[in-house]
């Protein structure tokens, strides 16, 4: 069983995060235990999606949280700097819990293994995980890897009959649409969640 609360007491703050994303590329480095040319790379766009959203997405873009539910206080993020979709959400969720006075906190998935295993996706370690939690630091509700209709667009590909299109043509076709929805649909999944 997680102590969430003694976890909470080890995260990372978004700042803290970000620096040791920037820190480890300028080492050449991803934030994995394993490194690689790809994932560095990986980490590299990612670096710049991340430096693009935390310039645009704008707090007054968020629909205000009539009916917020007052026991969710808190939000653990369970990441990785080289992960697409991550890169895509991470600002996005430290933004939207600011305007929702969320407090957040940031983990590796792969310095935290125990806790990704406690939040399996589809019986995988999909990140990213976003975790709400209470003010008794007890999880109300997980969401992630990615808004419905994109995870929906992932299965699909998974699941088609070979031959397919190589995995990084599609993540091209992920991105686009994460450039296409402008946040709106993680957004509206995470005002459901606050508001339910």
């Amino acid at each position: 069983m997680i102590d969430y609360k003694e976890y909470w007491e080890k995260g990372m703050d978004y700042s803290n995060y970000r620096e040791l994303v920037d820190t480890l590329i300028e080492e050449g480095k991803s934030t994995d235990p394993e490194q690689s040319e790809t994932l560095f790379n990986y980490s590299k766009l990612n670096q710049q999606r991340m430096r693009r959203l935390e310039k645009t997405v704008k707090p007054e873009r968020f629909t205000k949280l009539e009916g917020r539910n007052a026991r969710i206080n808190r939000v653990i993020a369970i990441t990785e700097g080289w992960c697409g979709d991550a890169s895509q959400i991470i600002p996005v969720i430290e933004k939207f819990a600011d305007h929702a006075g969320l407090d957040t906190k940031y983990f590796l998935r792969d310095s935290n293994l125990e806790l990704i295993d406690a939040h399996l996706i589809n019986g995988g370690r999909s990140i990213p995980v976003i975790l709400f939690l209470d003010d008794e630091f007890k999880v109300m509700t997980q969401w992630g890897p990615r808004p419905k209709f994109l995870q929906k667009m992932v299965m699909d590909y998974k699941h088609q009959p070979e031959p397919k299109p190589p995995y990084s043509e599609f993540s091209k076709d992920v991105q686009l649409w994460y450039a296409k929805d402008k946040q709106q649909n993680m957004l509206q999944e995470w005002m459901d969640i606050l508001e339910a």
